[in-house]
């Protein structure tokens, strides 16, 4: 008799998934299924390659099981998960056997070379890389169980009032308690009250729109770009739970708090950096984040700066005002209005093309590194703007594209 099949199950904790789909999108074996609750992984097709591991924003798709393959827990049973359940202990008859299975596996790969030994390891993921100088990043300091409270401290609406979309600069305080963050991570927001299933709402993430010393420098703050979403991706009316929640948030209001979140889009801290920021609307929080971090310690940081940001119009473009009076040597800016009707419609992607030779000059440089953020719709666009750069310019965008992710240089977050 062969011995029992031993499996590490591959399971997302429901509790910190904002349900972002990252994961289905990026699973090559079409192994991740939802349905309107949660995210699962099919146990017999999940072939432990981790491809989903580093772009999921939580980690809430990095968890595991050790269980008996005949034991493995089945799609249904796991929609119905409000929490991972408890690690259950292998029978010692089961590891007794496993053990020895292993034991013959690897006498086998002995005798059969490096390969054989290879093939009997666990696979291993390159995952997206922070770039070298970066700072230490603090993750997971609060959980869904245990979040930190902070108080409002002010909530401002950063798009004119006609304008078509209301986005709020929201600051968050949390007085004395430790919750160290970094541009580009973000942060969990657990609405109040229930869905109506009666459940707890589950986290939504936003990113982090201020420098590492807070938005009032010295202070343990930090602040929020928001969008009030009034309906879905077809036009339908609907209103986002926590977006709504936090526009209408007054002054002195508290917020629980969890994460921070994010290991892998941060930004360089050595003095020959040069920055290219691509986004669209509230994609702009990360590299407004940016922008002040090397606004205020401009001294340390002697690279160049390019922003390429798109938006309908300027109405509809947060910090538009502040942005126009930075000094064109500190950010060299690059807006891109689709809905103006004072300028022929222009996109990010078309920036881009624009200012090839400074765009092809950062892309060669060995410190350069670029950040792209917004609507997954941008990227696409965006990637084959590179490639057109990089074509007239003799390269190969394919393999620069390549490099620059495994040295930590191309950092993509679209939605």
């Amino acid at each position: 008799m062969g011995a029992p099949e031993i499996i590490k199950q591959h399971l997302i904790d429901p509790e910190i998934c904002i349900r972002c789909n990252t994961c289905e999108d990026t699973c090559p074996i079409d192994a991740i299924t939802h349905d309107d609750r949660n995210y699962v992984v099919k146990a017999d097709v999940c072939n432990g390659c981790n491809a989903c591991l580093s772009p999921c924003p939580t980690g809430a798709i990095d968890n595991w099981r050790t269980m008996l393959k005949g034991q493995a827990y089945p799609i249904g049973e796991q929609l119905l998960w409000d929490e991972l359940p408890a690690e259950v202990p292998l029978p010692e008859a089961a590891l007794d056997a496993a053990d020895a299975a292993k034991d013959d596996a690897a006498a086998a790969a002995a005798g059969e070379g490096v390969a054989a030994v290879q093939a009997v390891e666990t696979s291993r993921h390159t995952s997206s890389r922070a770039p070298w100088s970066a700072a230490h990043p603090y993750v997971n300091l609060h959980g869904v169980r245990a979040p930190v409270r902070a108080t409002v401290a002010g909530n401002y609406r950063l798009t004119a009032e006609d304008a078509s979309s209301d986005i709020h600069h929201i600051v968050l305080d949390f007085g004395t308690q430790f919750f160290p963050v970094l541009e580009g991570q973000a942060i969990g927001i657990v609405p109040p009250s229930t869905d109506a299933a009666g459940k707890p709402h589950y986290i939504r993430l936003y990113s982090i729109a201020s420098p590492r010393d807070g938005e009032r420098p010295g202070y343990n703050n930090l602040a929020l770009t928001v969008k009030r979403v009034e309906e879905d991706h077809d036009g339908r009316p609907v209103l986002g739970v926590a977006s709504n929640f936090l526009c209408d948030l007054a002054k002195g209001d508290e917020v629980q708090v969890v994460g921070p979140f994010g290991s892998t889009f941060l930004m360089p801290n050595h003095r020959e950096a040069s920055i290219m920021m691509i986004c669209t609307g509230t994609g702009s929080a990360p590299m407004r984040a940016m922008t002040e971090r090397m606004r205020r310690n401009i001294e340390h940081f002697g690279g160049r700066r390019m922003l390429f940001f798109g938006a309908r119009n300027a109405q509809e473009l947060p910090y538009f005002g502040p942005l126009l009076k930075l000094p064109r040597d500190f950010l060299d800016i690059h807006f891109a209005f689709s809905r103006d009707p004072a300028t022929p419609r222009r996109y990010v992607q078309d920036a881009i093309r624009e200012a090839a030779a400074a765009v092809s000059t950062l892309l060669d440089d060995p410190n350069g590194h670029v950040y792209i953020c917004g609507l997954k719709g941008m990227e696409e666009g965006v990637l084959a703007a590179f490639d057109e750069v990089c074509t007239g310019s003799g390269r190969s965008w394919p393999a620069l594209e390549a490099a620059m992710k495994a040295e930590g240089r191309l950092h993509i977050e679209t939605y």
